[in-house]
């Protein structure tokens, strides 16, 4: 059985789901928008609108010579109306273009990937035509069936809710003046239009809400997903573990092999060894070139006999350099008396002579 996604998605997981074209976003709040902007710039555009239209006309019908317009010069006589028509319109197409382009934006963030649009062959393999053909019957494809559903529901019974507002005005327009006509089926067109815009952005926050979720949900990932995907990042546990080992070899063999250049080992019986070893012309200071404990410990010891160099126990003084002196660092200033002590007995016991 599939394991469970349960896990929320990683940030290498949305990166690469965003580098794929792979967003939340809702194409209804676009709309809803865009709509809705468009609607108003063309409310506070009308007298213009009205205006321009209007010397349009008035400039078509005056030229309107039949003589002179043939069917080889009808295109061309209309291209400069159709032109000033066009320019009328351009700047309310302008503002939703770019009101598309700014909700676009705030959505999805700065995106450009051509994957998600990339032609795949593999999709054309008759296993994958069969999943083509399943996606129709799963979840997901009925709930967008039934979203498009409830928003044709809703937007026609609001239609029809305004316009039975105005049925007495419709009525009364049989046989009323042109221009009366045209202003009471502007108002309810307009009403209509902008009942409709709100209700298409009210369902276009709900359905962003809903794809959030959708997103969330399909970028989930199971417990193994992300263990695979932190041994990746970090590399193999266990391949790590050898290297630390054959790290540790290493400088435990550097360690021992420089024992023999020591002064003195200072030991604990039971627990740790000290090798230091005082060479003005590289350090200030006595430096500790072997520390351990246990096992090491023993080891500093075995090869500090092998080589002659002399091991006296002070438990206090072997516990205080371990803890407080690290490997290769340089005995502290407040432990130079006990040290120097030391090594003039070591001198001392061997006549002045420096191992």
């Amino acid at each position: 059985m599939a394991e469970e996604r349960t896990e929320k998605a990683t940030p290498k997981r949305r990166s690469k789901a965003r580098s794929e074209g792979k967003v939340s976003k809702s194409q209804d709040l676009n709309s809803g928008i865009t709509l809705l902007l468009g609607l108003s710039i063309l409310l506070a555009y009308i007298p213009f609108i009205f205006g321009k239209f209007k010397a349009t006309a008035i400039q078509l019908f005056k030229n309107l010579n039949p003589e002179y317009i043939t069917r080889e010069n009808i295109f061309g006589f209309l291209a400069k109306y159709i032109f000033e028509i066009l320019t009328i319109l351009l700047p309310i197409m302008a503002v939703m273009v770019i009101a598309g382009i700014v909700v676009n934006y705030v959505q999805v963030g700065p995106l450009f990937s051509l994957k998600a649009i990339k032609p795949d062959i593999t999709k054309l393999s008759p296993a994958k035509i069969i999943g083509g053909f399943k996606k129709y019957i799963e979840i997901k494809s009925l709930v967008e069936f039934v979203k498009s559903l409830i928003k044709i529901l809703i937007i026609g019974g609001v239609g029809y809710a305004v316009i039975n507002k105005h049925k007495l005005e419709i009525i009364s327009l049989l046989g009323a003046e042109p221009q009366q006509g045209m202003m009471v089926m502007g108002k309810v067109m307009g009403e209509l239009i902008l009942v409709i815009c709100i209700i298409l952005l009210i369902l276009g926050i709900i359905d962003k809400v809903y794809q959030d979720y959708e997103y969330e949900k399909s970028l989930k990932m199971t417990k193994e997903e992300i263990k695979d995907e932190r041994k990746n990042a970090e590399g193999d546990p266990k391949i790590k573990a050898k290297i630390r080992k054959a790290q540790t070899g290493f400088a435990m063999q550097r360690m021992m092999g420089s024992i023999p250049s020591a002064d003195v080992v200072v030991a604990n019986p039971t627990h740790y060894a000290i090798a230091l070893r005082y060479d003005t012309s590289k350090a200030p200071a006595p430096q500790v070139v072997a520390k351990g404990v246990d096992y090491v410990a023993f080891r500093i010891r075995d090869v500090a006999e092998a080589n002659n160099v002399p091991i006296v126990e002070n438990p206090p003084l072997a516990r205080t350099l371990y803890k407080i002196v690290p490997l290769e660092g340089m005995v502290p200033a407040e432990l130079y008396v006990a040290v120097a002590e030391l090594l003039a007995f070591v001198y001392k016991a061997n006549k002045g002579k420096k191992f």
